[in-house]
């Protein structure tokens, strides 16, 4: 498997693409650019988030924002308020339970089910 290649199929920011699975996870790939991720939370599962290329910001409720760079990998616990946001093109690869809600309970025009997760 390429990574390259997967996220060469990719057209649209934050819309992430199931490339495999692992037990009870998704392994996905998304590339992220602008800040129009909600705040959101996964009640029951945490997120892995693994920067492939450039450079991501990351804020959770409470803390200072974050810059995770090329090579990054952060872990954010179940029950977190988060957002991510990017100023230029991020290749993200996710790592996420398969009941993993895309914006947790949040819906926004961004937001994707598995079924528009799923590569075509």
């Amino acid at each position: 498997m390429n990574l390259r290649n997967h996220f060469a199929t990719i057209s649209d920011y934050y819309s992430p693409k199931i490339i495999g699975e692992v037990n009870d996870v998704f392994v996905k790939v998304a590339i992220a650019k602008g800040d129009d991720i909600p705040w959101h939370n996964h009640k029951n599962e945490d997120e892995l988030f693994f920067i492939f290329e450039g450079s991501l910001v990351f804020e959770e409720e409470g803390k200072a924002p974050f810059t995770m760079e090329q090579g990054d990998l952060y872990i954010v616990k179940k029950g977190i308020n988060h957002r991510i946001s990017a100023k230029e093109e991020c290749k993200i690869m996710l790592i996420e339970n398969k009941t993993t809600a895309h914006t947790g309970e949040v819906e926004a025009p961004i937001t994707k089910t598995i079924e528009e997760q799923k590569l075509n």
